[in-house]
């Protein structure tokens, strides 16, 4: 399984809340050589890849490629996987996204990845964000820092996982209570 550093995960992150997986734009934080380089390793472990960008959809271009042309980076199959977001069975990355099958000199259209709805995506099993998920399940919750003690996570990547990836796209609702030993607590609300 592949090790994400705290910016390769919020770059997925942030990719996979996409319809068409555009990684675009970067951390704010991210910026000149740091990006460069961050978004090379995730390009040479097969998490990113570079497809052309289209013009008439005003998609952020990641490098100019010299012919008048621009690339955008866009989240592979692979990278979600290692995030633990499925992906629909039929989108492989065997051709960038909206690539045509033969070359032509009309300009390339993104497809848009078309899935259910973000409340109808799970977890894969043994993910971290599963593991996640079954600790805010717990009767007593969990506080920031067991989160990121149990899962090696920083506590940052703690709140932006449960903000993004488990209220945002997966739809749960998160709640919070201050405990007088513990700190605060967060906890999945259980569905009556």
């Amino acid at each position: 399984m592949t090790t994400l550093t705290d910016t390769q995960s919020i770059i997925l992150s942030a990719a996979a809340q996409r319809a068409d997986r555009i990684a675009l734009p970067l951390p704010t934080n991210l910026r000149g050589g740091a990006a460069t380089k961050v978004v090379g390793t995730m390009l040479a472990k097969g998490l990113l890849e570079e497809v052309d960008a289209d013009p008439r959809k005003r998609e952020l271009i990641w490098r100019e490629t010299g012919d008048g042309h621009g690339v955008t980076l866009v989240a592979t199959n692979a990278g979600l996987d290692t995030i633990g977001v499925e992906h629909e069975a039929g989108s492989a990355n065997a051709a960038p996204l909206g690539a045509p099958d033969a070359p032509t000199d009309e300009p390339v259209a993104h497809a848009a990845v078309t899935g259910a709805a973000p409340t109808s995506r799970a977890p894969l099993e043994g993910t971290k964000q599963a593991a996640l998920i079954d600790m805010l399940s717990r009767p007593e919750g969990a506080t920031i820092e067991e989160i990121a003690t149990g899962l090696q996570w920083a506590p940052h990547t703690v709140r932006g996982a449960m903000s993004g990836a488990l209220k945002k796209r997966l739809g749960l609702v998160i709640t919070s209570q201050k405990d007088i030993q513990r700190g605060r607590i967060y906890q999945i609300l259980q569905s009556i």
